[in-house]
Order: C-alpha cells, then sequence, then structure tokens
C-alpha cells in the first residue's frame, strides 16, 4: 500500500504521452504541413541506443530533429527508434520515452520539459525557450508548474 500518490510521476507520464502521440502520427501518416520535432534526451541512459561515434559526440544529451528526413520511424511500448543521417552516414536511434528531457514542435509553438528522475527530486528540469524564425517565443509546458510548493 502506499503512502501517498506522487503526482510529479503521473503527471509526468501524462505529458510523455502526448509525446508518444504526436509520434505515433508522424509514424503513421508523416508529419503534416509544417510540423517537425525536437527530441532532447540523455544518451547515458542505460536503455539508449547509437553508435559508439555518435555517443563518443554526446556523451550526456542529444537534441535531433524529426523533420525532412528521417526514415523507419517505429514505436515500440518504452522506446522509439529512428534512422537519421549525421554527415551523411546513417544511424538508427533507439530512444526510451524515459529518457526524453524536451519535446517540442516549433510550427504548432508547443513545447514540453521534462525532469529525469534524479532531478525529480532536486526540482531541476532543462528549459530552454524555443523561438520561432518570426522571433515569436513558444510555450513551454513543464511539470514543475503542477509541483507542491
Amino acid at each position: 500500500m502506499t503512502n501517498e500518490i506522487n503526482y510529479d510521476k503521473l503527471m509526468e507520464k501524462a505529458l510523455k504521452h502526448v509525446v508518444i502521440e504526436a509520434l505515433k502520427i508522424a509514424a503513421d501518416e508523416g508529419l503534416p504541413g509544417e510540423h517537425h520535432f525536437y527530441i532532447s534526451f540523455k544518451t547515458n541512459h542505460p536503455d539508449v541506443r547509437m553508435s559508439s561515434n555518435l555517443l563518443d559526440q554526446y556523451p550526456q544529451e542529444m537534441t535531433i530533429v524529426l523533420q525532412h528526413q528521417f526514415a523507419n520511424l517505429m514505436l515500440s511500448e518504452n522506446y522509439f527508434e529512428v534512422d537519421l543521417s549525421f554527415s551523411n552516414i546513417p544511424h538508427t536511434l533507439r530512444i526510451p520515452y524515459d529518457s526524453i528531457t524536451y519535446f517540442a514542435d516549433p510550427h504548432a509553438r508547443f513545447a514540453l520539459s521534462f525532469a529525469q528522475s534524479e532531478a525529480i527530486e532536486e526540482g531541476v528540469t532543462h528549459q530552454e525557450p524555443l523561438k520561432k524564425a518570426s522571433g515569436e517565443t513558444a510555450e513551454v509546458v513543464s511539470i514543475d508548474a503542477f509541483r507542491k510548493k
């Protein structure tokens, strides 16, 4: 039996589901119109799978862009895989949902910032203002806004 309800974890899970649903749309139908995704994730997460060359370049965190040149976007229960090219070299990345620290769709002016499990207890999150080409700032929704002070 639980002593309390952990609303932080419930909120993070709900917001990650938004990311998963957006990725499902992209995998099933492609990205509509001008939509594109920025996804930052912890490369040192134990379930991340990427080439050692990329891991050497990005030992802590990496941001990928899903826009025009990605392939084989496949979703699983706990992760997604995508093929991307870096310096004209194709790579397959396996990214667990719980390694994601930031998700944005600049076209929709939508962004989510996620705390990592060790950062949740410290109250640390990864937030950066997202700028559109027009110079407008996108709204970043962080689960910290819903935390008890």
